[in-house]
Order: C-alpha cells, then structure tokens, then sequence
C-alpha cells in the first residue's frame, strides 16, 4: 500500500510554500515551473493511485471481504489527505488549480467528464472552447485590413469603410481559412486583388500578401502577450487523456499548432484539423460536416461515438450533421439560447462547468 507523508513532513511542506510566496516570482516562467511541478505531482499520485488499485483487485480473492473493504477505506482517505495537500500548496502557491479527481479510481473517471458511456472520443473546437485566441485573430486583421485601406484611400481617394471588429470578424472571417478570409472581406468593400502566390511579401497587395501579413501580426501578438487555455481545459484534457477518450482539435487557423504549444496543450491532443488541412483537403466550411468528419477520420473512429464541442450555430449544425453521438454548445457570454435552438444537447459556459458538476465532494 502507499504510505502518506508524514504529518510532519506535511506541515514541512506548507511552510516551505509560505516562505516561498513571500517574495514575488521573478518572471511568469518561475510560477509556471511550480504549476508544472505540482502537475507533476498530481501525475505521480495518480499512478501510484492506480498502482494500488490494481493490487487491491488481484488480492480480490485472497483477502477476507473485512480487510479488503478496510484497505479501500485506508486507500480512499489517503486520496482525501492527498487531495487535500496539493490544494492547500495550489493555494499557497497562488493557483486555483482542483485535484478532485485523484478521489476518482481510474476505470470510474470517464464519469467525470458528463459524456455518454459510449463515447470514445472528443472534437475540440479550439478557440472558445479549449483557448481565447479571437482577440489575437481579430487584431492582426484589423492590422492588416487597415493598412490596406489607409493606403488605397491616400492613393485613389475613394472611400473605403475600415475593419469593423464586431461585425466583418463574424460575417467575413471567423471559421475561415485565411485566403478565403482576405476574398470575403474584400468583395464586402468592392476591392479586387490579384492572388498573387505564396512567395508574396507580406503587405503586398496581393490576397496572398495579405494573408501572410496578417500571419506576422498574429504571431507578433502571440509572442508579445502570450496566450493561455481557459481555467479548466486543461484538466478536463488531462482526465479525457487519462480515461482512455482519445482527442482531436479543429479550426480554421493555419497557426493552430503553434496556439496549441504556446498554451500548453499540445501534448494533449492526439489530431488536429487546422487551416492547412481545410486547404489541402478542399474541406467545406461549417455548416457543413466535413471538417468534423475529417477530425473523426483521423481519429479512427465513427462520429456516433464521439463528442465536439462547438461555439457557433453553424458548428452545432455542422456536428449535428455529420451524427455525433453528444453536441456541446461552448458560449462564454452565459446565454447559449442560439445553440440549444440549433440543436445542441447541451450547453456550457466553459469545459470546466461539466467537470465540475461531476467532480465528488469532500
């Protein structure tokens, strides 16, 4: 059986967190290593967790049924303490972080993440679902949008109205690849570009001159701010992973790798159908069902035993469409009333409201 630590060397811990957090981190890399380090932990008790799961199972028959419920009991309050001390130092530590579900015997930890038993696998919606990263799209458009316009503007003197974040991002752009995005919002202001080809300078006023220039503004921003997965991603990543429900991403994004390493989550995902993909494979956009039976595909597996998540009526129709087993409406604003009308079985403000909602009390 595992042996706890020591109530001493427990309080040993906590004391050691509280010094540290009496001086500032000196830089974000120095909280995220702790993060990192308590990750770990938690990884660590979890497969010691298992470990003596599986023994108590192999000693099924050789135990009498007193001493076999009295271990589980023993097993059971250690996963409590354990809990417990990761949070305690989390909070020492400035996180918020929950490890509720080392409570959770692996077999049973499916159960946490509110699909149906037949679901092997999940579709990710990334931005707005697993990460924020609108914002950084909607801002190196409207860079580059503008620039355009500015200098059409000087040039002819006609007049051109500028990129509207509110409403060119959703009618032109969002679930676009990038050079359909450049041709939807041009036709919108009556300009027409040559193609031109991929080896355009970015800024060039060409399609693909513009496209390439937006790519730099969003790397910019990216490398400048950062960008991180909501509270809760995560770990609901993390305990689909540990429960054996295979993960894949979609967007329309050509960067979207490069979101999934810079937030942490690459690791975590097993596909991804990013703006590339679209391209390469003249995949339609939602509400068409080709990129989502695409992910599916990739996967190995059916759409009928799968999960997505989605953020926008068109996706919801999109997964509903290609016959997925359970539709998630993702909307951040609280409402959700335009994808429960679409069709979707459920609707959250944000992946960590299903895990929560089945995590076990203390």
């Amino acid at each position: 059986m595992i042996t706890q630590p020591r109530r001493r060397d427990q309080l040993s811990l906590r004391r050691r967190g509280r010094a540290r957090t009496a001086r500032a981190p000196r830089d974000l890399s120095e909280t995220t290593a702790r993060l990192v380090t308590l990750d770990s932990l938690a990884a660590s008790w979890r497969a010691a967790f298992d470990a003596a799961d599986a023994a108590l199972s192999a000693a099924d028959r050789s135990l009498k049924p007193e001493e076999l419920h009295a271990f589980r009991r023993g097993l059971a309050s250690e996963r409590g303490s354990t809990v417990e001390l990761l949070e305690e130092v989390a909070r020492i530590e400035g996180s918020h972080a929950t490890f509720a579900e080392l409570l959770v015997s692996r077999p049973n930890l499916k159960g946490l993440l509110g699909l149906p038993p037949a679901v092997t696998a999940c579709v990710f919606n990334l931005d707005g679902v697993l990460v924020g990263s609108a914002a950084f799209h909607t801002a190196a458009w409207a860079e580059t949008f503008d620039a355009l316009i500015v200098a059409r503007v000087e040039r002819t003197g006609g007049q051109f109205a500028p990129f509207n974040p509110r409403v060119d991002y959703g009618r032109h752009i969002h679930g676009k690849p990038r050079l359909d995005g450049v041709h939807a919002f041009l036709a919108s202001r009556g300009i027409s570009l040559p193609a031109g080809t991929p080896d355009d300078p970015p800024g060039a006023e060409t399609v693909h001159g513009l496209a390439k220039r937006k790519r730099e503004a969003l790397l910019r921003r990216i490398d400048e701010q950062g960008v991180s997965a909501f509270d809760g991603s995560k770990r609901y990543l993390e305990t689909a992973r540990d429960a054996g429900v295979r993960r894949a991403v979609v967007s329309a994004s050509a960067n979207t790798a490069t979101i999934l390493d810079r937030s942490g989550l690459a690791m975590l995902i097993d596909e991804c159908v990013d703006g590339n993909t679209i391209v390469a494979e003249q995949l339609r956009a939602r509400p068409a069902p080709d990129i989502l039976v695409a992910a599916c595909r990739r996967l190995g597996i059916s759409a009928s035993d799968a999960a997505v998540f989605e953020t926008s009526s068109a996706g919801v129709a999109a997964a509903r469409a290609a016959g997925f087993a359970l539709v998630v409406g993702v909307d951040a604003t609280g409402d959700g009333k335009a994808l429960a009308d679409e069709g979707a079985d459920v609707v959250v403000s944000r992946l960590s409201d299903l895990f929560e909602r089945k995590l076990p009390r203390r």
